[in-house]
C-alpha cells in the first residue's frame, strides 16, 4: 500500500512540475522542480520497473518538450549530460581503483581535437589535397575510434605511472594534463596543426540521417531547433551506456579487482589479483568515456581552443565525484547534476536576478540606515563571479560534515 501510495504521489509531482514548467517556461525554479523529480525516483519506494518508466517519460519525453518550449532548458541538460559522462568516467579511476586522477580533462581535451582537426578545414593546413572537413557521416566513426584512442591514452599514461601513489600520482597526472594543453596551444608552428590559441572552427555536426523521415511524414523543423534535441539524445544514449557498463563492470570480477587494490593493493597483490593489468584497465575505462564526450563536445560546440580543457574543468569534475560519493554511480550522476546546476542555474539566475534589480533603479529601504538605492549596487556582488568560491565552500562543508559523500557506495550507506 506504501509503495503505491509512493508511486501515486510522485507521479501527481511529476505532472504538477511539468505542468508548472510548462506554462512559466522562465521559471528556474519551475524547470529545478522537473530536475528534482529524477533525484526522488531514486528515493521513492515505488518499483523498479516503475521507476525506470518514470525516468524514461521525464528523459525521453517530458524534458525534450520542454525545451522546445524554453531551448535553454534543453542546453542545461545536455552540459549535465557531458559532465554526468565525465563523472562517471573519474569515478572509475578515482572511487573504484582508488587512483588520484588530475589530469582527467586530457582525454577529453585529446580526443575533442581529433574530430575538430579532421572535421574541420583545419586539417588541410598540414595534410594536402583539400579533403577536408570530412563528411558529416564519418562523426560516428571518429565516436567509436575515440573510445579506442582513449583507451590507449589511459593505458599509456598508467605504464610509468603504476608505482606511484597518492600525491605523487597526482602530480604526475596534473602533469599529463597541463602538457597535452600546452601542445595544443602550441601546435600552430612550424606545421599549423590545432591552430593554437585561436583555436578551430567551424566543426562539423553529426547527420541528421532522420531529416527525411521526419518531412515525409510532413513534419518541416529547422536544423536550429533539430540539433538541440539531436544532441540531447546522444549524449543521452552515450550516459546510459556508460552506466551499463559502468554498472556491469562494477558487480563483475574486475570490479571487485578493483575495489581490491583500492582498499589494501598489497593484500590484493597477495591475493592474487593483478595489479598493474586491473590499474591498467582502470585507467583505459575511464579515459575512453572521457575521450567519446570529447567527439560530442566539439561537434556540440562548433568551435573549441586550449582554455575549454583547464585545470579547473579537472578539478570540477573530481569536486562532483566526492560531492556524490566516491565510488558510487548515482553519487557521480547527482553531483554531476547538483554542480552543472548550480553553475548554469542557480548562480547564473541570481546574477540574472540581481542585475535586474539594478537596472530597475530600485530602492532597499534599511531601518535606522536610510534607503539605499540597488543602481549603486556593486557588480562584484554578482554571484556568478563566485563559482570557485562556492566549489570551495562546498568541498570543505562535506569534508567535515558528510565526508563519504551524500549518495555512498551501498556499503557505505550500510555502516
Amino acid at each position: 500500500m506504501n509503495s503505491k501510495l509512493a508511486t501515486l504521489g510522485l507521479c501527481a509531482y511529476i505532472a504538477v512540475s511539468c505542468l508548472v514548467a510548462f506554462f512559466f517556461p522562465q521559471s528556474v525554479l519551475a524547470f529545478l522542480s522537473v530536475e528534482a523529480s529524477l533525484l526522488l525516483l531514486y528515493y521513492v519506494a515505488a518499483p523498479r520497473r516503475v521507476k525506470i518508466f518514470l525516468g524514461a517519460l521525464v528523459l525521453v519525453v517530458l524534458l525534450p518538450v520542454l525545451g522546445s518550449v524554453n531551448g535553454y532548458y534543453l542546453e542545461v541538460a545536455i552540459q549535465i549530460g557531458i559532465y554526468v559522462a565525465l563523472a562517471l568516467g573519474l569515478n572509475i579511476v578515482v572511487g573504484f581503483v582508488g587512483l588520484l586522477n588530475l589530469g582527467f580533462v586530457a582525454f577529453y581535451a585529446i580526443d575533442a581535437y581529433l574530430w575538430a582537426i579532421f572535421g574541420s578545414p583545419q586539417a588541410n593546413a598540414f595534410i594536402p589535397g583539400g579533403l577536408f572537413p570530412l563528411s558529416p557521416n564519418w562523426f560516428f566513426v571518429f565516436l567509436l575510434l575515440s573510445i579506442v584512442i582513449g583507451a590507449l591514452t589511459g593505458a599509456l599514461l598508467g605504464l610509468p605511472v603504476l608505482r606511484l601513489r597518492g600525491d605523487y600520482l597526482a602530480i604526475v597526472t596534473l602533469g599529463f594534463a597541463e602538457v597535452v594543453r600546452a601542445l595544443v596551444n602550441n601546435l600552430d608552428k612550424p606545421v599549423n596543426l590545432t591552430n593554437g590559441p585561436r583555436g578551430i572552427s567551424p566543426i562539423s555536426k553529426p547527420p541528421l540521417f532522420f531529416q527525411p523521415l521526419l518531412e515525409f511524414f510532413g513534419l518541416h523543423v529547422t536544423e536550429a531547433k533539430l540539433y538541440p534535441l539531436y544532441f540531447y539524445f546522444l549524449i543521452l544514449v552515450l550516459v546510459c551506456t556508460i552506466i551499463l557498463v559502468t554498472r556491469r563492470l562494477e558487480n563483475s570480477r574486475i570490479g571487485r579487482a578493483w575495489k581490491a587494490i583500492r582498499e589494501d593493493e598489497i593484500a590484493a597483490a597477495a591475493m592474487g589479483v593483478p595489479v598493474v593489468r586491473m590499474k591498467l584497465l582502470g585507467f583505459a575505462v575511464g579515459a575512453s568515456f572521457a575521450s567519446a564526450v570529447g567527439v560530442l563536445f566539439a561537434a556540440k560546440q562548433v568551435f573549441i581552443n586550449p582554455e575549454s580543457f583547464t585545470f579547473m574543468e579537472s578539478i570540477g569534475v573530481l569536486a562532483m565525484v566526492i560531492l556524490g560519493g566516491m565510488g558510487s554511480i548515482p553519487g557521480a550522476i547527482l553531483g554531476a547534476t547538483g554542480v552543472t546546476i548550480l553553475n548554469l542555474q542557480l548562480l547564473k539566475g541570481m546574477s540574472l536576478w540581481l542585475n535586474g534589480l539594478r537596472q530597475s533603479g530600485a530602492e532597499l529601504t534599511i531601518p535606522l540606515l536610510g534607503s539605499y538605492s540597488l543602481s549603486q549596487l556593486p557588480a562584484q556582488f554578482e554571484p556568478a563571479k563566485y563559482e570557485r568560491m562556492v566549489f570551495g565552500l562546498i568541498l570543505i562543508l562535506m569534508m567535515i560534515f558528510r565526508p563519504q559523500g551524500v549518495l555512498p557506495p551501498t556499503r557505505e550507506r550500510k555502516q
